[in-house]
C-alpha cells in the first residue's frame, strides 16, 4: 500500500490520499444524513432502504479504487453505526426503566443489508474482474451453443 499517486500534479503518499478520501467521504455522508433528516424520520420508506439509497451511495462513491486499512475499515462500520442508531432510536430497556443505545449485534440484526465493509470489497472484486478483461464486451454461450 505504500508508494506514492499523483493526483492533480501534486505527489502524495497513497495511504495518506485513501485515508482523506474516506474521511471526505464521511464527512459528505454526515452532511447528507443532517440535510435529508426530516426524510429520514419519515414513515413513508423503510428504515433499511433510507441508509441504503440515501446515506451509502454518497459514503460509497469511489469505493472501488480504495485500498483500506483495519483503522479505515473501523471508522466507516463506526459512521454506519452511528447512523443506524440515529435512525432506529433507542430502545427501552425493562429491565432499568429507562432508555439506552442500541448495541451493534442489534443494530445488525434490524439492518438486513451486509456490512459497508464487505459491500467495499465486493465491489473492489467487480472492478478487478472487470479490469482483468480490458472492458471489452464478452459474449456468453448458451447451453445450446448460441451465443
Amino acid at each position: 500500500m505504500g508508494g506514492r499517486v499523483q493526483i492533480f500534479g501534486k505527489n502524495l503518499n497513497k495511504s495518506k490520499f485513501y485515508t482523506e478520501e474516506i474521511r471526505s467521504r464521511l464527512k459528505s455522508g454526515n452532511a447528507c444524513y443532517h440535510s435529508v433528516q426530516n426524510l429520514l424520520s419519515s414513515s413513508l420508506l423503510s428504515k433499511n432502504l433510507k441508509i441504503k439509497t440515501i446515506i451509502l451511495p454518497v459514503v460509497l462513491y469511489g469505493c472501488e479504487t480504495w485500498s483500506i486499512t483495519l483503522r479505515m475499515e473501523h471508522k466507516l462500520r463506526v459512521f454506519v453505526n452511528r447512523v443506524l442508531r440515529r435512525i432506529f432510536g433507542p430502545k427501552r430497556d425493562e429491565v432499568r426503566k429507562g432508555w439506552r443505545k442500541l448495541r451493534n449485534e442489534e443494530l445488525n440484526d434490524l439492518y438486513s443489508s451486509p456490512n459497508i465493509v464487505r459491500v467495499i470489497k465486493s465491489r473492489m472484486r467487480w472492478v478487478q474482474h472487470f479490469s482483468m478483461y480490458g472492458g471489452e464486451e464478452r459474449h456468453i454461450q448458451g447451453f445450446g451453443g448460441e451465443t
